[in-house]
């Protein structure tokens, strides 16, 4: 396993990375896999800027 390997881990609560609707742990959030990197947490050789490397958003889920 890759040491940069953060699948299924998100943000710390409190931080958001740019692709997150709303804050980690919110109520009506969710954890979603991210539409910029499709869930890899790469673009090219760097971390995804949208999902911060982990390869997950924070989506918001029914009417919040």
């Amino acid at each position: 396993m890759d040491s940069n390997d953060n699948k299924g881990i998100a943000a710390p609560a409190g931080q958001r990375n740019p692709g997150d609707e709303s804050e980690p742990g919110a109520p009506q959030t969710a954890e979603d896999i991210c539409p910029e990197c499709q869930g890899s947490g790469r673009q090219g050789q760097a971390a995804c800027a949208n999902c911060g490397g982990t390869g997950r958003i924070v989506k918001i889920i029914g009417d919040a």
